[in-house]
């Protein structure tokens, strides 16, 4: 009884994990985003000047 509620517990941890670390992977991936078109625009600025 013991292994099945600490089975239990590891695989509601591994889910929760996922989900969480699909959230952060986006959100780094927007920034990243943010910041190369960020650098681009500065970079076409300067071109143009």
């Amino acid at each position: 009884m013991p292994q099945q509620l600490k089975q239990q517990n590891e695989e509601k941890q591994g889910t929760e994990e996922g989900i969480s670390l699909k959230g952060t992977f986006t959100a780094v991936m927007l920034l990243g985003a943010f910041i190369i078109v960020s650098w681009v625009g500065v970079w076409a600025l300067f071109l143009s000047r």
